[in-house]
Parts: structure tokens; C-alpha cells; sequence
């Protein structure tokens, strides 16, 4: 107990906490944030950690910090310290320096799949192979009135997603990829599919407006995957599903460059946590294993009550 509190009787400290209420981040980025040296910030984390107040995530050669108390006097504590970070001097430069970063990552992300939009299909084949899940991805879908699909990319998958649903709306945050899909839809003569440019962060929707949802190889490109989840809540109607296919959990370092992946996939446990914070409740997780040259996939569905 005294440890913890001691933890706690720090400015930079309390920032911390603060700052990892609204993500995970690597310490390069909490450096932008906080505008300090490295080995400051690191024993300001060391500390942390060691009370029990963060979890760290280590991803190939990153690591990611998270606010999440595996102490259970912390557990019970940190909610009665929220109400309070908004009194902190330097709140709104944080919030603001956050805000920043997580621009820089979804510019990064975008600038990438306008620049490959052309050979994007081609360039997911060579270099992730997966299990066939598609029909196992549909067959998990209900017939419904209108159906999101975020992050479309070149649309491969909105032509089956418009035999389950009478309305297909399709989002994609990058110009190029949507020109890409229009032509594929065009093609297909199914020009009635509403393609929108948006961001997955900030869906042009109104809320409660979505009966599914699909987040198909999306989620692992997402600058914060908790806001994510926490938006298509907001859109889908109660009652309504949300299917994951996701990458499990790997180690190629590469895919940050080659693929610009945020994430290097995800494990079970991270997403349904996710799922359970955001308010779904999980209706099945299951793990699709690759061959030896594939990457195995996680199918996971939620439903809002």
C-alpha cells in the first residue's frame, strides 16, 4: 500500500495514467507527448509497472504500455483517480499531444494504402496467406436490413455481403482504395452498394443506424483498436452483430513496413477484454489455424444488448 501510494505522488506520474486512459503507447510516443528524455520516462513506467498500475505489451522490437491494474488495491483505486485528471495542470496539452500522435498513425496508414491501392490484392496474397475463412466468416452473418463493412479496401468481400443484407454500406479512410472498389462494383453491376470515406475512429454514421457489422483483416491497422470497438458499438441497433477476422498473434516485425500494420495481431484474451469494456457481450472466438506458410485467424463475434 505504501508503495502505491508513493507511486502516486509524482505530477509525471499522474500524466502518465492519464495519458494511457485514452490508449496503448511506446515509449517514443510518450516522449512526443510528455516532451522529455527517455530515461525520465522510463522510470516513471518502471514504477508503474511495478505497482501494478500498467502492463506492457511487447510487439517484435515495440512495446506498448497499457493502463491495466493487475493489483487489486490499484484496480480498486484508479477510478476514484480519474474523476481527477482533468485538474491536472498540463490535461489539455496531453489530450492535444495524444490527439497528435494518433493523427500521425492514421496519416501514416492512409498515405500507405493510397500508395498501394493498385496492387493491394496482389501484395496481401504474396505476403499473408491465410486459411480459407471467408464462408465460415459468412455462413456467422444473419440477414438483415443493413449491413457496415469498415474498411473495405478494394471491396473484395462487399459483393457476398450484399447477398446478406438488402443494404451494404462500405468505409474506407483511404480515396484510392474506395476509387478501387467502385470500379470492382461497377464491374459486378452493383453500383447500389453506398461506398463513404471516413475514418474507423469516426464513423459517418448516425448511431443506431447498422444491424452488423464486419471488421474484416482491419482491426490490426487501427492507430487505437478499444475506439474502434467503442464506435461500431455507437452505430450498430441493440440486438445487432459485429464480426471480427483478425490476424492471431505473430512475431513478423516486417508486416509495420511491408503491410503497414499497427498491430501484430491479437490474442484472444486482448480482443474479448476489448469486447467486454466496450459493453458487447461475445457470442464465439475461434481460431482458424494457418498451414505452415499461413498465418492462422481469429474469427470472433460480439453482439450489442
Amino acid at each position: 500500500m505504501l508503495e502505491l501510494f508513493k507511486s502516486l505522488a509524482d505530477p509525471t506520474r499522474l500524466r502518465l495514467l492519464n495519458i494511457l486512459q485514452q490508449g496503448e503507447f511506446t515509449v517514443q510516443e510518450l516522449l512526443e507527448v510528455l516532451g522529455m528524455g527517455q530515461s525520465r520516462i522510463s522510470r516513471h513506467l518502471k514504477i508503474l509497472l511495478e505497482v501494478g498500475l500498467l502492463a506492457v505489451k511487447r510487439e517484435g522490437t515495440w512495446a506498448y504500455y497499457r493502463l491495466q491494474p493487475s493489483d487489486p488495491l490499484a484496480e480498486r483505486l484508479l477510478p476514484l483517480l480519474e474523476g481527477g485528471f482533468a485538474q491536472l495542470a498540463e490535461a489539455a496539452a496531453d489530450r492535444a499531444a495524444v490527439a497528435t500522435v494518433l493523427a500521425a498513425r492514421r496519416e501514416r496508414n492512409q498515405l500507405f494504402f493510397d500508395r498501394h491501392a493498385r496492387d493491394w490484392d496482389q501484395l496481401a496474397r504474396q505476403l499473408l496467406p491465410t486459411p480459407n475463412y471467408a464462408e465460415r466468416l459468412l455462413a456467422s452473418l444473419p440477414q438483415s436490413r443493413c449491413l457496415l463493412e469498415v474498411g473495405v479496401g478494394t471491396g473484395g468481400l462487399l459483393q457476398a455481403l450484399h447477398s446478406r443484407s438488402e443494404m451494404v454500406i462500405g468505409v474506407d479512410h483511404a480515396p484510392a482504395m474506395l476509387a478501387a472498389a467502385r470500379l470492382r462494383l461497377q464491374g459486378a453491376g452493383l453500383e447500389q452498394i453506398d461506398l463513404r470515406l471516413g475514418e474507423m475512429e469516426h464513423l459517418p454514421l448516425e448511431t443506431v443506424s447498422v444491424d452488423s457489422t464486419v471488421l474484416n483483416m482491419v482491426l490490426h491497422h487501427a492507430s487505437d483498436p478499444l475506439t474502434v470497438l467503442r464506435e461500431i458499438f455507437r452505430v450498430l441497433q441493440p440486438g445487432g452483430l459485429l464480426l471480427i477476422a483478425d490476424l492471431l498473434r505473430h512475431q513478423d516485425e516486417w508486416m509495420r513496413d511491408q503491410l503497414a500494420d499497427q498491430w501484430l495481431g491479437f490474442t484472444a484474451e486482448e480482443l474479448l477484454g476489448w469486447g467486454e469494456q466496450t459493453g458487447f457481450d461475445k457470442v464465439f472466438c475461434e481460431i482458424l489455424a494457418g498451414a505452415k506458410s499461413e498465418y492462422s485467424v481469429m474469427l470472433t463475434g460480439f453482439k450489442k444488448p
